[in-house]
């Protein structure tokens, strides 16, 4: 099949590009660095040419609720109505476990928003919700990082490896449109701060962790709001083999 990948530079779309090229797809890689701009339109048309099916990986970091949406709004908007002028039979949206159980943060806003807009619009659809990822820990002490200490939120979670999501991504590509598809996570539930002590200590870092609920994620995302449902398809990686791999 000829498949496009819209945030094909990033890291799950490089690992969703290498999976399906690795089940002998025919791949076409979307981002603004490539010459394909969702936000204008630019580059679309031309990039779709022949795609059966399209997998939209793309993300914003925005942190305002209005800039969030307008972003997912636009570019999924742009992308559908391209998607149907080229005859495309199937959009695969990747997005995440929880944001329905969530209102004030404004990422999950957007995210929701894109889910709308595929859920109504002119493509048969699959939706995939993923628990966060296992890199997903870093990232969040890194945004906070300043003379050796960094805040991060006490969440629970149930993480998945990028690459077990890239080839779930991959899979449900090439196969029928099917709706909202189970969620899917990683194998072991796991607390956010003790992720990032583990991969800073995986790395040779030490960064003195500072437990808070303060920024951008609150007390409404406590407990088991971020777990995946009972039904979820579990993937095999693990925290500690994904550490050991690093």
């Amino acid at each position: 099949m000829r498949i496009a990948v819209a945030g094909a530079t990033g890291n799950i779309g490089g690992l969703t590009v290498a999976a399906l090229e690795r089940a002998g797809h025919e791949v076409v890689r979307m981002s603004r660095g490539l010459g394909v701009d969702l936000i204008t339109g630019d580059g679309l048309d031309d990039a779709l040419s022949g795609v059966e099916a399209v997998v939209d990986v793309t993300n914003s970091a925005a942190v305002d609720r209005g800039e969030a949406v307008a972003f997912f709004g636009t570019a999924t908007a742009n992308l559908l109505a391209a998607e149907a002028r080229a005859g495309v039979r199937h959009h695969v949206l990747l997005s995440i476990v929880g944001i329905h159980r969530v209102e004030g943060n404004a990422h999950y806003l957007g995210k929701r928003e894109q889910e709308r807009l595929v859920s109504e619009g002119p493509v048969p659809w699959t939706i995939v919700p993923a628990t966060q990822f296992h890199d997903f820990a870093e990232m969040v002490a890194g945004w906070t990082e300043q003379d050796g200490a960094a805040t991060v939120a006490p969440l629970l979670l149930q993480p998945i490896a990028p690459a077990d999501v890239a080839d779930v991504l991959a899979e449900v590509a090439a196969g029928a449109p099917g709706g909202r598809h189970v969620d899917i996570a990683g194998p072991e539930t796991q607390d956010l701060v003790d992720m990032a002590r583990r991969t800073h200590l995986a790395r040779g870092r030490t960064v003195r962790l500072v437990p808070t609920w303060s920024g951008v994620f609150d007390s409404a995302m406590a407990g088991e709001v971020l777990l995946p449902g009972p039904d979820a398809r579990i993937c095999p990686t693990t925290f500690d083999r994904w550490l050991a791999e690093l």
